[in-house]
């Protein structure tokens, strides 16, 4: 297992658990902090308590009961997860720990520090994986989970960053005394959107994602994010006064494309199966779910060979994502267009249910 983000460490555990020898190695040492939006959405803390997974996530993570979305006309709608359903919120470092911890539980080894240089191919089959200074580790079966810059997806031509759209993710924490909600929030505007969460801790999650291009303005993150704060007449009084308190980090370019089929021997999760980025909060579901997928088809191989492995996990993973899928480029591309941000904000103004059970689908509730 290459990566011991949510994906690999989602697939690591249930490999184990059915009695498959597994070694995670991360180029990382954990816990380590990780840019995102610290929200994991209902239909996702679904799937770990069926899987028996992150069990502390309840005490430890602070609830989300639904979303806040504003447009740039001043429409703002809030929506409540139906049921008392609820999402939680969770650094990422303490949520990537839980997923590791239950994984070495469970039977894995897990290495930090290593990074994985490639992939060892032999006679078209992915054999194992290279390491630093000539080190190799052979395996059966070798799952990339290695995120968005796969080294192995990468380097087999399988993963690339496409023209458009090329946005970037910015994000830091906030001292923000004045304000506390159990909503998660998306503020959509032209060509730019951030997601602001209350986090445990007394913080403030705040993420902008935006487009960039060569040429763009050179401003670094710690003053993008300054500038759409201030920029803002929604956030701009509320965040006024609140003080940053972590140097903002970035990250980008966000989308993978993922083309053609990975060699025998070797199969994708997570952000190394294909990444667009985090408007709708689920790219956790995305990971955790189709590391599930993705372990499945690695018992199916040990057990019976690599003959329509990688067909069935395809066929798998479009009965479990294609609608959402849609879904979600219907939504980036409201994002990236200022004409139709204002059209769709207008029609929340008149119609603000059927952007209520936008956010009930955004939030895997099913």
């Amino acid at each position: 297992m290459v990566g011991a983000g949510p994906a690999g460490c989602v697939a690591a555990t249930i490999l184990a658990r059915s009695g498959a020898r597994v070694r995670i190695l991360d180029r990382a040492i954990f816990p380590r902090d990780k840019l995102c939006g610290d929200t994991v959405n209902p239909g996702t803390v679904a799937i770990l308590k069926r899987l028996q997974l992150a069990a502390s996530l309840d005490a430890c993570g602070l609830p989300i009961e639904g979303m806040r979305i504003s447009g740039e006309n001043g429409v703002v709608v809030e929506g409540r997860y139906p049921d008392g359903t609820i999402g939680r919120a969770v650094l990422r470092r303490h949520f990537d720990w839980m997923l590791l911890q239950d994984a070495i539980a469970s039977g894995a080894q897990f290495e930090p520090g290593v990074p994985v240089r490639r992939a060892i191919v032999d006679n078209g089959r992915v054999k194992g994986v290279a390491l630093d200074r000539g080190c190799e580790l052979r395996a059966d079966v070798t799952i990339a989970a290695d995120g968005r810059r796969s080294a192995l997806a990468f380097g087999l031509g399988l993963a690339a960053h496409p023209t458009r759209p090329r946005r970037w993710a910015m994000g830091t924490y906030f001292e923000e005394p004045t304000h506390a909600s159990t909503l998660g929030e998306m503020h959509v505007r032209g060509g730019h959107y951030v997601g602001v969460a209350p986090v445990p801790g007394g913080l403030t999650n705040v993420c902008l994602v935006r487009e960039w291009h060569v040429g763009d303005s050179p401003l670094g993150p710690s003053a993008a994010i300054a500038e759409a704060l201030a920029s803002d007449a929604l956030l701009r009084d509320r965040f006024r006064d609140a003080r940053m308190v972590t140097t903002p980090t970035a990250l980008g370019p966000l989308a993978v494309d993922i083309a053609g089929t990975p060699p025998d021997g070797l199969l994708l999760a997570g952000d190394a199966a294909g990444f667009i980025d985090p408007m709708n909060g689920d790219g956790l579901r995305f990971a955790i779910r189709g590391a599930e997928l993705s372990a499945g088809a690695a018992l199916d191989a040990l057990a019976h060979g690599w003959d329509g492995v990688h067909r069935r996990l395809a066929q798998s993973r479009r009965r479990e994502f294609a609608a959402k899928w849609r879904f979600n480029r219907t939504v980036r591309s409201l994002v990236a267009s200022r004409p139709a941000v204002a059209i769709a904000a207008a029609g929340a103004r008149f119609a603000p249910s059927v952007l209520r059970h936008a956010m009930v689908y955004a939030g895997d509730c099913a």
